[in-house]
């Protein structure tokens, strides 16, 4: 009994993996953009870790090798986003941090200690539904679930040990240098209350 037939023609598979790579791209340069206008230093170094991010994750591609079909490219895209949430989770930690009057490194090594339990459940949960979705999809015969499930399980790796490890040592490294006496550029736009209160 037939249940599924699909013909793509080559062309066709080409076109429309251009075109959700030029989507990611696009994607990503505005959450750089966005990340940066909003969080000023913590976001340019969430955008260089996010950067590494995907040098990494592309070389593990190369390396394993992973086909990047459609599916691929969807999760490669979403692991990006869950990246990005484990910054602002950090960087929010921080904020609250430098509200109660610590000092820069104290805050940025208390935020991340406080973000880290809510990115470490995030991640794991999604990474144990990619091994659920694995499984099903390997008795289903699904190749294309199957697919969606390893990148977004390699992507939420590599993003997991980004965030912590590669934004916390930049962070810190910023915190040793003049620019962590100008506290207005760590604080996120409409961070008023906060400048004040630090000022004071």
């Amino acid at each position: 009994q037939l249940i599924q037939e699909r013909d793509v023609d080559a062309m066709l598979g080409a076109d429309s993996l251009r075109k959700s790579v030029i989507a990611g791209i696009a994607g990503l340069s505005l959450v750089l953009f966005f990340m940066i206008l909003y969080y000023r230093v913590p976001g340019l170094i969430a955008s260089l870790s996010l950067m590494i991010y995907a040098m990494i994750v592309l070389t593990i591609f190369k390396m394993l090798p992973i086909t990047l079909t459609l599916s691929g490219v969807a999760a490669a895209i979403l692991s990006i986003g869950m990246a990005v949430d484990a910054n602002i989770l950090i960087f929010e930690r921080m904020k609250d941090e430098l509200r109660t009057g610590r000092t820069m490194l104290s805050s940025i090594n208390i935020g991340f200690n406080r973000a880290w339990p809510a990115i470490r459940d995030g991640n794991v949960s999604t990474l144990i539904t990619c091994a659920i979705l694995y499984w099903f999809s390997d008795q289903l015969g699904a190749t294309i679930v199957q697919g969606f499930a390893v990148t977004l399980a390699v992507g939420v790796a590599v993003s997991m040990f980004t965030a912590i490890t590669v934004s916390r040592t930049l962070m810190r490294v910023i915190a040793l240098t003049p620019i962590s006496r100008n506290v207005r550029l760590f604080i996120p736009t409409g961070g008023g209350e906060i400048k004040d209160h630090v000022q004071n």
